[in-house]
């Protein structure tokens, strides 16, 4: 999504869960857990998710595992030794701002494979439809 904005200052954003509240659909609040106290990779958070904005409610813990500021931050969503997705963010500077790009990918396994295959359709929509409104409460700050 293009966000006429610097690269740097959407990524502060992007990269501190303690503001995910304000953009994303289902994770209303965050917080940095482990004694971490930003987005370094091993950094470990939680989210406080409503699933699908409605529930059930529940924290989900995550582990910063790519974390280039300007440019990338990717989360794993699970226990630090056994995730089972990734979230990130792709920045890419432009003459008039920034290109932003979240993408997801389950982390493979035989449960999670069970999963996708009952409800995979059904939760893709949802995650896209998420990461545009997400995106777009962002760029509505930057710009």
């Amino acid at each position: 999504m293009p966000m006429r904005a610097d690269a740097d200052k959407i990524w502060a954003l992007l990269s501190d869960p303690t503001r995910i509240g304000r953009y994303s659909p289902e994770t209303f609040e965050g917080e940095w857990t482990h004694g971490s106290t930003g987005p370094e990779v091993g950094a470990r958070f939680r989210g406080h998710v409503r699933r699908n904005g409605r529930g059930p409610v529940y924290w989900t813990p995550c582990v910063v595992t790519d974390s280039v500021p300007g440019r990338r931050f990717e989360f794993a969503v699970g226990r630090a030794d056994r995730p089972v997705i990734r979230w990130g963010y792709e920045l890419t500077p432009t003459a008039d701002g920034t290109d932003v790009r979240e993408y997801f990918a389950a982390v493979p396994s035989r449960l999670l494979n069970v999963y996708w295959a009952i409800v995979g359709r059904a939760r893709t929509r949802t995650n896209l439809r998420d990461m545009r409104a997400t995106l777009e409460r962002i760029r509505a700050e930057v710009e």
